[in-house]
Order: C-alpha cells, then structure tokens, then sequence
C-alpha cells in the first residue's frame, strides 16, 4: 500500500508535521524569555518579592519548553539532508550560511547564559544574574532574527545569483538578509510570540483567581494577580499593535507574493472596479470559485488598496499550475484573522474591567482568558500554515519548485520516516506538555523555590571526594 502513496506529499506532511511541532515552543519561549526578564528587572527595580518568585515560577516552565524547542528543531533541520536534498543543494549557498549565523550568535548566546540563568542566582549575585536573563531574551530574538530572514528569503528572494551547476550563490548578503518581507514578518513573529506568552500567562493567572488561590505570593491571590494583570495589559496594548503590523504584512505580501493574497482574500476572479471582501465562503479551486460566499462589497479594495473603487486583480491572470491550495490558505487565514480579532476583544474587556475595578473580581473574564489560553499556539500555526502553503508550488519561490526540491526517495521509506516521527512525537512532547500544564496548575508561592531546589548533589556513578561529602572519610590503604 505504501508503495502507492505520493513520495512528495509524504515528505511534505512530514516537514509540515514536525514544524508544527516545533513551532510553538520558540514562540513561547521568544516571549516567556523577554517576560523573565521583565519580571527579574521589576524585582531589582522595586525589591518587592512578588517580581522574583514568578521569576522562579515560570522559569521553571522556561527551562522545560526550551529544552523541547531545542530538540525538535534539531529532528527538524535533518529532514534538508534526507528527504529535501536537492533543495539543500540548490539554495545551501545562500540559506545554509544564515542557519549557521543563527546557531553561532543566537544558539551560543542561549546555551551560555541559559546554566547562569537556571542555576546562578545565589553564585553570581543579582545584577550579573539579571545580565544573564537578557543575554538569553536577546539570543532568543536573534535567533528569530535569522530563521526570518531565512524564511523571508524564500518568500522574497533577491541578492543571489546562479553558478554553473544550477545553484543559487549568495551575491549581496545585504540585500539577502534585509530582503523586502522580511521587517514585516520578523515584527509580526515576534509579537505574535509576545501574545502567545501574555496568552498563556494571563491564562494560569486567571486559572488560579478561579480557584482563589490563598497560598500565593504575599496574600490572597497576589501571585495570581500581578501575572494576570501584566498579561492583560500585553493583550490590550500589543493586539492593535498586532493587527496594523498584519495590515503592512499583507500589503507587502500583496506585491511580492500576490497570488497568495488572491488565495487569502479568496479572490479567484479579477475585480476591476473594487473588490469584495469574502468572509466565509467554500472555496472550489476546481471550478475557480467561491461556493456560498458571504461578502462585503469593495471592501477587499478598501483594505489592500485603501480605495473602494481599486481594481484588485485574481488568479484568473496566474496559470494555474503556479495557484496555491486556495482551501488551505483561505481558512487559516481566516483562522489567524479571528484569533486575532478575539486576543483585541480580551484586551478590550480587561480594559474595561480594570477601569471598573473589577480586573480580580470578574469571573466571566478569567474564564475567557483561561480558553484563550492555547490561542496564541493556534494563531501562530495558522500563520505558518498561510505563509508557507501560500507561497507553493514553490519552495524558492518563482525559482525553485517544490515538486523538483524533493530528495529521489521511495514512498515507503518517507512513510517509515514519517510514522516513526508522528509516534516518537506525541509520546515524548505529550509527557513535556503534560508536565508543564501540571507546573502550571500549582500556584506560586511565597519563596518559590525555583529550579536549584532539590538539585542532584552529584552526578550518579561518580564517588565525591572528602571536601565535597564529609560524611565520607578516606580510609589509609591496608
């Protein structure tokens, strides 16, 4: 049976399986991490202790979805030599340098601080200590800054030339790094991550004003509280933020990747005296059109064009052997739309709760809060999903197709491959997940411990020496 499966679409669900994955833990630790920092700054700044036990509450939390970030991104990063070998081959000149500035400047920058950061807080004191958490907050951007720019690259590739076996070489690394997508998507990342993590945050805050929480910080719920409300004010704040960064990111998109816009907006026929916005609608790319639409006349125009009456072109001017899967990409971003829209509705509500004095008080928001708690994760798959299947059928996209990228591997092999990875993957991160939603479901306390508590105090197999364990005497040889 395997044999007569697609070689190509299996190791397309595979990468698409495994980003997934890997996708929404350096999402939330590109937050978690600049929140730690936060957290640890307000504590210097203030010295009231509410600051650090959070610190050591969700650094804690860091620690483990770091950890699962690092590995499945490391799974990851195989599947370029194994099942996309010739993508590899073709665009490693140019991709396989900006992978490797990432792991030298922002992996190293992580991997160094991140033990102080852990472990350092009584042996190094508190202001080295606090030295520490940004060098990991700032390694966790650049590294986001790099992968962007990678992804930006395939997205909106310039400065590169060709060699004569057919390779993309790197001619202007100015202009390959700062390609025209990639401001717009390395903001929209990061505070997409930013979210994800006031999501969450804001979610065990309220979690635990429901169950109210007399065993926290300093007094009734003060734990709870001061997290819930930072994660309320990141909500009301940054989502506007947020969406006028997502307005700029798809009139970029517009002119560098139209045919994916025309996906997005479902617009498979040109509209030459302003355009409807479809809201829902069952896209048939078969047929070229949208089944049971619900449209607003002209206002596709008004948002991509600013005008009511602008032309706004569709796929009937692309050849359809280059039309993305239109369903796809029509009802994730539709997805990442009204999550968005939903994160702004809770930012507003908290606004209004606070003006009432009712943050702490109002139960109807900390259940809000607590389901849009995995939103965050889902908002950011679905961008991913929009990003990446709207640029198909190309891997580079206009020079590098997807179906010509591939590795020459059987369809078993890629299915082996690929079930191994779906088992190995819910086994190992289902038990992280699970463990971090139980770390979550203790409130944090007066003096929280943090990570160093009940530490190993030395490494199995290996006898310690009489300085290190007194209660062990060297005997004289008989």
């Amino acid at each position: 049976m395997l044999s007569t499966l697609d070689a190509l679409l299996l190791a397309r669900i595979q990468f698409g399986f495994t980003v997934a994955f890997h996708i929404i833990f350096p999402a939330f630790s590109i937050g978690l991490a600049s929140y730690l920092a936060v957290l640890e700054g307000l504590w210097l700044a203030t010295g009231r202790s509410v600051y650090l036990d959070l610190f050591k509450y969700w650094v804690k939390i860091f620690a483990v979805a770091f950890a699962m970030g690092v590995v499945s991104g490391l799974v990851m990063s195989y599947q370029f030599g194994t099942n996309w070998s010739v993508f590899s081959d073709k665009a490693g000149p140019v991709l396989g340098p900006l992978m490797a500035y990432e792991v030298l400047s922002a992996f190293f920058l992580e991997a160094g601080f991140l033990g102080v950061m852990l472990f350092g807080m009584s042996k190094v004191g508190p202001r080295l200590h606090f030295l520490a958490t940004l060098a990991v907050a700032v390694g966790t951007f650049f590294s986001a800054f790099w992968i962007l720019s990678v992804n930006s690259w395939m997205q909106t590739p310039q400065g590169y030339g060709s060699n004569a076996a057919g390779q993309l070489i790197p001619l202007d690394w100015w202009a390959i790094i700062f390609n025209p997508s990639f401001p717009y998507r390395l903001v929209h990342m990061v505070l997409a991550a930013y979210l994800t993590t006031a999501l969450v945050v804001g979610a065990v805050g309220a979690w635990h004003l429901l169950r109210d929480c007399r065993r926290a910080v300093g007094g009734p719920s003060e734990g709870a509280r001061t997290m819930f409300s930072m994660a309320m004010w990141m909500a009301a704040l940054v989502a506007p933020v947020q969406i006028a960064a997502g307005d700029a990111h798809g009139l970029n998109t517009l002119e560098h990747q139209p045919a994916k816009v025309m996906a997005m907006e479902g617009h498979f026929e040109s509209h030459p005296a302003g355009a409807p916005l479809i809201l829902f609608g069952l896209p048939n790319q078969a047929a070229g059109r949208v089944d049971y639409a619900l449209e607003i006349p002209r206002l596709s125009s008004l948002i991509l064009k600013h005008d009511l009456d602008a032309p706004l072109k569709g796929l009937d001017t692309v050849p359809r052997e280059n039309w993305p899967p239109v369903p796809v990409v029509f009802w994730s971003f539709r997805v990442m739309v009204g999550l968005g829209f939903l994160i702004l509705f809770l930012g507003l509500l908290s606004l209004v709760a606070r003006l009432r004095g009712r943050l702490y008080e109002w139960p109807l928001l900390h259940r809000f809060a607590v389901a849009m708690g995995p939103a965050g994760f889902v908002a950011v798959v679905a961008g991913w999903i929009t990003t990446e299947v709207g640029r198909q059928p190309f891997t580079v996209y206009g020079l590098l197709r997807t179906a010509d990228s591939a590795s020459p591997l059987s369809a078993p092999a890629v299915a082996g491959s690929l079930i191994a990875f779906v088992l190995i993957y819910f086994a190992v991160f289902s038990m992280g997940v699970l463990y971090i939603l139980r770390l979550m479901s203790k409130p944090p306390s007066y003096g929280e411990p943090g990570v160093e508590a009940g530490k190993p105090i030395r490494t199995a197999g290996i006898t310690p020496a009489p300085s290190v364990d007194p209660d062990r005497a060297m005997q004289p040889a008989e």
